[in-house]
């Protein structure tokens, strides 16, 4: 069931779910969380996709945020809410609301979400694109448990990454780090059968890649060696190479979804190792709502680079 609201408030949003509700004999039970997503017109659609599957996992009220400053000073004097009730159907979650902010209002958000939070439930935001320079500090932010960016929708990730570092608080995390979530835990299990002290790593991916970037400082802020990072043609990230004093333990992934184990002592093995859909990556980041400390460690250390003699 949708309905249409325009030049409208929160209480008449919160009383349009609730009659949605009565009128389709559902009532709002279930919910486990409140997901915000904070976007733009041009990105809306997707993002509103991947939370509509990452929902079927995780049941949630989708309060989409598409602001509207204005481009004129009397547009942007003026403040005006026109929302979207999505109640029923095949979203996932069953309930979303899109909002669109127009004018002053635009500038507080806040004040249009905070009353259509579900109440004791935890609360996530999601910066599809243009995330803000602190989440924590952002007026939505403020209101969440986890926050959510992603290093890839920026010219400039590694540069992201380094910001993401100097405003880092406990609850935020990267999509970047999310993607590498598969590749951290084969590794660990490999090097558990290799049995072995790494001794240097190289990491291979496209330029420029954010989670490239965040494994490197991983193995080094973990294993304290010394990191090569080899660019290839992607897609993201493509090998990772640990030397120890038996041989390399590699793993390989040069291009779909399906990846060659090599371990010194043992035959290669062939693993599934796609490239997650975005609906993926916020299903996972749903399971968790604790600060990831991991994160937080591999964001903020320094890779020492490795020599041409030290790897080969």
């Amino acid at each position: 069931m949708n309905t249409d609201l325009t030049n409208t408030t929160s209480s008449k949003i919160n009383a349009a779910l609730v009659q949605a509700r009565r009128a389709i004999g559902s009532p709002a039970v279930g919910m486990v969380l409140t997901l915000v997503i904070v976007t733009d017109e041009a990105n809306h659609y997707d993002a509103l996709k991947a939370a509509g599957e990452a929902s079927q996992e995780h049941p949630s009220r989708i309060l989409v945020v598409i602001k509207r400053p204005g481009r004129t000073p009397r547009e942007r004097g003026s403040s005006r809410l026109d929302a979207e009730v999505r109640v029923g159907g095949g979203d996932g979650s069953g309930e979303t609301v899109l909002l669109r902010l127009r004018g002053e209002i635009a500038q507080h958000p806040e004040s249009v979400v905070l009353p259509l939070l579900l109440p004791d439930a935890p609360v996530v935001v999601w910066w599809p694109v243009d995330a803000p320079d602190h989440p924590v500090r952002d007026p939505l932010g403020r209101l969440a448990q986890r926050r959510i960016t992603d290093a890839y929708a920026v010219e400039r990730p590694l540069r992201e990454l380094a910001a993401r570092a100097a405003s880092y608080a406990p609850g935020d995390t990267d999509l970047a780090w999310t993607r590498l979530t598969p590749w951290r835990s084969m590794l660990a299990a490999a090097l558990d059968q290799a049995r072995a002290a790494v001794t240097s790593a190289v990491v291979e991916s496209e330029a420029d890649n954010p989670s490239a970037e965040l494994l490197a400082r991983w193995f080094a802020g973990r294993l304290k060696v010394p990191v090569e990072q080899v660019v290839t043609d992607g897609p993201v990230v493509t090998g990772v190479r640990l030397r120890t004093a038996a041989g390399d333990v590699h793993i390989d992934r040069p291009d779909g979804p399906v990846a060659t184990l090599s371990i010194p002592g043992q035959p290669d093995r062939t693993l599934a190792l796609k490239v997650r859909s975005t609906a993926e990556l916020i299903a996972e980041e749903l399971r968790r709502l604790d600060p990831d400390e991991a994160y937080a460690a591999a964001l903020r250390a320094t890779v020492q680079s490795a020599t041409p003699g030290q790897l080969g």
